[in-house]
Formats: structure tokens, C-alpha cells, sequence
């Protein structure tokens, strides 16, 4: 291990700023563990259901504060995409090219959880499983798919957008927001959010990549006033304080964003501008820079995979014939916190066998005669680059 984490500190480029990379990670991370910790599923009446903690416990609401990271992805996202099509440019590379190399990269993985999952729903309803219980699975492991839509529309967009200032699409949030909840407009509009609303944080990311949110004051200035929009939007304006969607309310933050996620959004980009100088000073030590490294290299198949370990081990209980506190009991009460918090090491052994299975459609084939980290051997620094 010690070799292994020479290998990827010596691979590493030196002008990779390390904390970009660790704001990924953070934020591919918080999604898997939110989506851990306020997802149930529920056995009864011979049927499975999907089930929310925040909704018999409203208590945990900050829960979903620390672990709604999407705007953070797309932050970085920005920056990324904005340097990559940059440095592109310079070097004679279409943009044609360009995008179909990204867009490939970004997809690849999930055509092998679609086909898994295409082969798993048809053997369930050909059991005799019940259709309702197929689309509660389904729709556990295939909604998070909206994100990679929208941040592939983002990313096609990219020459545009590092023209834009972030003002235009937060104008367009606001603007739809005060239509649909201040004259009654139709709640088809809100879906317009769903690009709009994603658009802030990435041109946020485009401008980090032109020379901006350079200084501490900068993420000072994002932190305060978007923590102090959302608190007012919540406290005066009706807004839900959850920043996820729960299970029988009016409003849901995220389906579609409203004005009350995006300026969260932004307090979460203030936020992940002021960590980036404690984050550089970590990740100078070689084995918090190959912990990062590695979930990077596998961010999409971690993402995609997360939710079928969680069922994984949902599913072991019911076919043993138990019901397991934290796993299938109603999370009504901190009982199930506690034993669905003992449970995450199950998950987390189970999203590892996924990603040994499946991290190859990510990552793809090593080329021949090159050392990659991908398999524990000498890395070369394009391989870094492209992670």
C-alpha cells in the first residue's frame, strides 16, 4: 500500500491543484452517504416501497444541509469543463472532438447499470415479483440519472457558458419561482430550473477557471449571502428547509430546484472556495492524495453503483426471511438512525464489489505497454490528467 501511494504521489502532475480533485470526491461522497442515510426500503403487504426518515423526523432536516452536495459537483464541474475545452483549444482539438470525449467518458459507465438492471427488473417480474415493487427499485437506482443529463447538456454548453455570468441563470431561477408560487403559474415551469438552477454553480466554475473566486473574501461574500437568502426564503417565504425531496410534501427543493436550492448552492460554493487552502495543506501528505486520486478515478462508478449495494444488502435480509431494524423497519424514530448508521459498513462492502465488478467500464482497458494506477502499478501522469 505504502508503494502504492508513492506511485500515484509521484504520478501526479505538479500543477494538478489536488483540492479540485478532493472537492469531487467530497461531493460524490456526501450524495452516497445522504442518500444512505434518508432512504429506506419498507416490506409490507408483499410489496417493497421506498420510505423517508425526514419525513417522521423532521428533526434530521440539517441532515440533508451537509449532504446535498450536487452544487459542489457542478462547481467543479464548471472548472473542469472550462480548463479541459481552454486547453483544448490550444491545442488544435475540435470542439467536436472535444465533447464526444467527455460525453463518452461520462456515459460509458452507465450503460452497464442499465443492462444489469434491464436484466434484474426482467427476472423479478418473470419470479413473480410485483410491478410496483420493480418500479420502486427502478426508480431508486435510475432517477440519480437525472444529474448526468443535465451536466452533459452543461458541459456541450461550455464555450457558452464562460461568457455568462452567473447572475443571468439565478435572474431566470428567481424569475420562474415568483411566476409559479407568486401568480399561480403553471408548475411546468419549474423545470426550467432544472437547467437554470444547475447553470449558477457552473458558471461559477467557469469563472474560477477565467481567474475568478480567487480571493477568501470572494467565498466569504457566496457563504453569507447565500446562507442568508436561503434562511429567508425558508423562514419568510415558504420554502422547505429540507434540501432534498420529502415524501408527501408540497415542495420539493430539488424536483424541480427552486430559488431556495440555488442560493444554497452558492453558500456551498462559498464554502468550498474557503476549504481550498486547508484542503492543498492536507493533500501535500501522499496518502490523503491517493485516497482522493483513486475515488476520483472511480467518481461515476461509485455514484452509479451505490444504490444497488444499499438494495444488495436490503435484499440478503429478505430472502433470509428477517426484518432488520435499519434495513426494513419504517423510520420513525432514532432507533433506525442508529442501526441504519451500523449498517453502512454492510453498504460500504457492498459497493465495493460493485466497483470491482464495474469500475472497468469507467476507467477503461490500460493501454498496452502503459502502467496505470488504475492497477496498482506506476502511473503516467496523462492518466492523472485524464482523471
Amino acid at each position: 500500500m505504502r508503494e502504492l501511494v508513492r506511485r500515484i504521489d509521484a504520478a501526479t502532475p505538479p500543477d494538478r491543484d489536488r483540492a479540485v480533485d478532493a472537492l469531487r470526491a467530497l461531493a460524490i461522497l456526501g450524495v452516497v452517504l445522504g442518500h444512505w442515510l434518508v432512504t429506506a426500503l419498507i416490506a409490507d403487504t408483499g410489496t417493497v416501497r421506498a420510505a423517508s426518515p425526514l419525513q417522521h423526523m423532521p428533526q434530521l432536516i440539517p441532515v440533508s444541509w451537509l449532504f446535498q452536495t450536487l452544487a459542489v459537483f457542478f462547481l467543479v464541474g464548471g472548472q473542469v469543463g472550462a480548463k479541459s475545452h481552454a486547453s483544448a483549444r490550444t491545442r488544435g482539438t475540435t470542439y467536436r472532438k472535444w465533447l464526444v470525449t467527455r460525453t463518452v467518458r461520462l456515459f460509458s459507465p452507465v450503460a452497464a447499470v442499465l443492462v444489469v438492471w434491464a436484466v434484474i427488473a426482467g427476472a423479478l417480474l418473470v419470479s413473480g415479483v410485483g410491478a410496483e415493487t420493480v418500479h420502486a427499485l427502478l426508480k431508486l437506482v435510475l432517477s440519480p440519472l437525472w444529474f448526468l443529463l443535465v451536466f452533459a447538456a452543461l458541459t456541450a454548453a461550455t464555450p457558452l457558458v464562460m461568457k455568462l455570468h452567473p447572475l443571468w441563470p439565478l435572474a431566470v431561477v428567481l424569475h420562474v419561482d415568483l411566476i409559479r408560487f407568486g401568480l399561480g403559474g403553471p408548475a411546468w415551469l419549474g423545470w426550467i430550473n432544472v437547467v437554470a438552477g444547475w447553470l449558477v454553480p457552473y458558471c461559477l466554475g467557469a469563472s474560477w477557471a477565467r481567474g475568478g473566486l480567487r480571493s477568501r473574501s470572494t467565498g466569504w461574500a457566496l457563504l453569507l449571502v447565500g446562507a442568508a437568502a436561503t434562511a429567508g426564503l425558508v423562514l419568510w417565504a415558504g420554502y422547505p428547509a429540507s434540501m432534498v425531496g420529502v415524501p408527501g410534501s408540497r415542495i420539493s427543493n430539488l424536483d424541480p430546484p427552486t430559488l431556495a436550492a440555488v442560493t444554497f448552492g452558492l453558500a456551498q460554493c462559498g464554502a468550498a472556495r474557503l476549504l481550498l487552502g486547508p484542503l492543498r495543506r492536507v493533500l501535500r501528505r501522499p496518502a490523503a492524495w491517493a485516497a482522493v486520486a483513486l475515488v476520483n478515478l472511480s467518481a461515476m462508478t461509485v455514484f452509479l453503483w451505490h444504490q444497488t449495494a444499499m438494495m444488495a444488502v436490503t435484499a440478503v435480509g429478505l430472502f433470509a426471511g428477517e426484518t432488520l431494524p435499519g434495513l426494513h423497519t419504517v423510520p420513525r424514530d432514532f432507533g433506525w438512525v442508529f442501526a441504519r448508521l451500523a449498517w453502512l459498513p454492510a453498504f460500504a462492502v457492498a459497493l465495493l464489489v460493485c466497483w470491482a465488478a464495474f469500475r472497468k467500464y469507467e476507467e477503461g482497458r490500460p493501454r498496452k505497454g502503459g502502467r496505470i494506477v488504475r492497477e496498482g502499478r506506476p502511473a503516467r501522469k496523462s492518466v492523472m490528467r485524464r482523471a
